[in-house]
């Protein structure tokens, strides 16, 4: 057991701080080891951080709890298949408990107790099947690290965690993340790497201080056209998708309605028309035109559009494929105007796509 020095590089006065540490003890109780630390109340009361990583614990040694001012605490690595609530109540601020043998019931059913406190939790390469709801309580939490388990879904009310900064939900089978995942006013990082997502929802474009957005080994067929507006967006991972390259030819097309035929015509042929000319109902459908995307073409459409992919720039950097919408499945772009932008573009393209 050493007792060493460091400093705590998350807080702005960089504190000087006493840490004890266990780690790679190979033991499977550490309970007397901690004991015999809290003899000496002086000494108990200094210590911020518990290193007890890389050991055989299958519990959490009761003893933590006499570490009065414990900030750190590290317990990855071990046999743990419990999280006991004396955990919760220690006023840390990092908690780690990656790679061990936690389930769905492994933790307290309420985590109230460290809501104010607890910034980091890392629960990356357990068995949770299902998003931890009880993380939701966690309020000042800012890291969150789900990697690696076996979890299906993300909580609807995952946009609680208003300080979060950092979301890691890597590795798991994850299919569909909830619109709520864009209320998270301060992330800057998102990790839903290696899951089963076939889309992204599109409030994904409201996260503005996104910087790190890892998408790679996923089912994406295409991407939320809004998300070229997250200008501070500067990684983004699409490696391992069936992400589409080039335009989609052949395509499933309902004919438009005799009324949709109608206003189209009205429409792009310019003619002039005013409130006493048209039922109200039919002038107010004229107002609900959308133009092309196409910038060739001058076609307008009302309820039937054609969902098409197509390489759009984002934010002058590369382009990737982005869901949009065209007129008519004849409205399509000359193919070679989508690689006019030389070998350059090509190059970074690869190096989007492929990593």
């Amino acid at each position: 057991m050493d007792i060493v020095y460091t400093s705590d590089s998350c807080d702005s006065d960089s504190r000087e701080q006493k840490t004890v540490d266990f780690g790679h003890a190979n033991k499977r109780h550490l309970d007397e080891d901690l004991l015999r630390m809290c003899k000496t109340k002086k000494l108990a009361e200094d210590i911020e951080t518990v290193l007890l990583n890389h050991n055989n614990l299958s519990a959490v040694p009761a003893s933590i709890a006499e570490f009065e001012n414990l900030r750190v605490l590290d317990l990855s690595n071990n046999s743990l298949d419990r999280i006991p609530e004396v955990v919760m109540q220690c006023q840390l601020s990092t908690l780690i408990v990656k790679n061990n043998r936690l389930g769905d019931d492994s933790l307290p059913k309420s985590m109230l107790a460290a809501s104010a406190t607890l910034k980091e939790l890392n629960l990356s390469g357990n068995r949770f099947t299902q998003f931890p709801e009880q993380v939701t309580e966690l309020k000042a939490l800012k890291y969150l690290y789900l990697g690696g388990n076996q979890i299906t879904n993300v909580s609807k009310d995952i946009w609680k965690l208003q300080n979060l900064q950092l979301l890691s939900l890597g590795g798991n089978l994850i299919a569909e993340i909830p619109d709520t995942v864009g209320l998270l006013n301060n992330l800057h990082a998102l990790v839903l790497c290696d899951n089963l997502l076939e889309a992204l929802p599109s409030s994904i474009a409201r996260l503005v201080h996104l910087k790190s957005l890892l998408l790679h080994k996923n089912h994406l067929k295409h991407l939320p056209l809004d998300i070229i507006t997250l200008k501070n967006l500067t990684e983004l991972s699409l490696r391992d998708n069936p992400l589409v390259v080039r335009f989609v030819k052949d395509m499933t097309l309902n004919p438009p309605t005799l009324l949709e035929l109608a206003a189209r015509s009205i429409k792009v042929a310019a003619l002039p028309y005013g409130p006493g000319d048209l039922p109200r109902t039919l002038n107010e459908y004229l107002q609900t035109a959308n133009c092309c995307v196409n910038p060739n073409c001058k076609g307008v459409f009302f309820d039937n559009r054609v969902e098409h992919i197509k390489f759009v720039d984002f934010c002058g950097k590369y382009r990737i494929p982005l869901l949009q919408y065209l007129c008519s499945s004849k409205c399509i772009d000359d193919p070679s105007a989508s690689v006019s932008h030389g070998e350059a573009s090509s190059s970074m393209m690869r190096k989007v796509l492929l990593g």
